[in-house]
């Protein structure tokens, strides 16, 4: 068990199969399991899906790894980083089930979204509090950047909370399970996503600003906001994610 690794062991059969659950794992889906750690999770999925894919980063475990899942022949054991792994190696589509590493989890997931045309779902635990930015809704707190980054693709919902109890050893907070259906093409009409991204990063980069003077770099801000009838002394957070296409298409 390696600490700088941020590794929490789930070992608690109930609430794997309730996460298993969530996942709607079926015996024909191919299964990317990131951090299968001491492989329980990985036995209990093997009974249900066609094949898993177990990543693990960490040599020290593969050994114990495999011992404990050696008996099913439809898991294959992968030594890699999950941040730099070739999706695109696995044939065909693909379903993800991890139990990340709190310090890795906004890169993996947007490294995730890199295959959104192979990776159908994902099923991700995760820190609770970065659970509920991924799902925020707007005119909350905690919606902004990652919110929108990844309900451009995906529909995320939160299924349950995990208590840090469960874990071997307990984290210092709370996790939550969320599963997000992906979808290969944007969810929402925008034809530049470069500029669509500029235009949500320099809004909540001064999330204390109304939306005029938040984005006051980009030319006739003013007359865009008149055109597309968003009231300019809202702040970032009130605005939705159509706000922000209909802002984008605009100014472009």
């Amino acid at each position: 068990m390696r600490k700088r690794l941020g590794q929490h062991f789930l070992f608690d059969k109930n609430m794997l199969n309730k996460i298993l659950n969530c996942s709607d794992v079926t015996a024909n889906d191919t299964v990317i399991e990131i951090g299968p750690g001491l492989g329980t999770l990985t036995n209990i999925m093997a009974d249900r899906a066609k094949k898993v894919i177990a990543i693990e980063y960490d040599k020290k475990l593969i050994n114990k790894l495999k011992e404990n899942v050696h008996q099913k022949s439809n898991i294959e054991i992968i030594t890699a980083d999950a941040l730099k792994f070739p999706y695109e190696s696995i044939r065909g589509k693909v379903k993800v089930i991890a139990n990340i590493p709190y310090y890795i989890t906004t890169p993996l997931i947007f490294r995730l979204l890199e295959y959104k045309e192979k990776i159908t779902t994902m099923t991700l635990l995760l820190q609770k509090e970065v659970a509920k930015r991924i799902v925020a809704s707007p005119g909350t707190k905690d919606y902004g950047v990652l919110s929108i980054s990844t309900q451009l693709y995906t529909k995320p919902s939160l299924r349950f909370i995990v208590t840090r109890k469960v874990f071997v050893p307990p984290p210092d907070v709370d996790s939550a399970v969320v599963h997000f259906e992906v979808s290969p093409v944007p969810l929402y009409k925008i034809s530049d996503l470069s500029l669509f991204k500029d235009i949500v990063k320099t809004a909540f980069s001064q999330r204390r600003k109304t939306i005029l003077n938040g984005l006051k770099k980009f030319d006739g801000i003013e007359n865009v906001l008149q055109k597309t009838g968003i009231d300019p002394k809202l702040r970032p957070e009130n605005l939705s994610i159509d706000d922000f296409a209909k802002l984008s298409e605009a100014i472009k």
